[in-house]
């Protein structure tokens, strides 16, 4: 069974984990530098803080993605203007789940959460432009490509050539 809701407190050390233990190789597939990332503890206390905060007052919106009870992936949301947009980032923790088709079910799921949520209009996400999974997984989840550009996406990102993809609330099942 399939569960995407909002993670818990005790449930942010998955992140801190899948990005502090990957190889540099896997890191350079997202588009990640590993030099960028904060301190093991400093990133953990972030993360609790943000997964504490009421939702209107969140810098991050953090979802986990459960198969049988057991984590496969997560999703963030960031750049987040309450009531308009947000920018979504994905990432599936167990290498035996990669490439598997789990995104494509999870992402629609996260991407419901967060128009609800956050009461979006649109949802971005910029994955790197040679990190195939992503861009075929928003495609199939209903995102609109608009631009391939150079940016550092996020914080931990080198620059990059990165897809801008975008998802409207009129297109987003049940979210009239």
């Amino acid at each position: 069974m399939l569960t995407v809701r909002e993670m818990t407190v005790s449930e942010t050390d998955i992140i801190v984990d899948y990005f502090l233990n990957a190889t540099p190789e896997y890191m350079e597939t997202l588009g990640l530098d590993p030099t960028r990332f904060p301190a093991a503890e400093s990133f953990r206390k972030r993360l609790r803080r943000e997964a504490e905060l009421p939702i209107e007052q969140c810098s991050a919106v953090l979802v986990i993605w459960l198969q049988d009870g057991e984590p496969v992936g997560f999703s963030t949301a960031d750049e987040i203007t309450y009531g308009a947009q947000a920018h979504m980032h994905i990432h599936i923790v167990d290498p035996e789940h990669r490439n598997s088709g789990i995104g494509a079910e999870c992402v629609p799921l996260s991407v419901a959460l967060y128009f609800e949520r956050l009461k979006l209009k649109r949802l971005f996400c910029e994955p790197y432009a040679f990190n195939i999974a992503p861009n075929r997984t928003l495609q199939k989840a209903g995102f609109k490509y608009l631009k391939t550009h150079m940016s550092a996406p996020g914080p931990y990102n080198f620059h990059q050539a990165v897809n801008c993809w975008v998802i409207e609330r009129q297109n987003v099942l049940g979210s009239g």
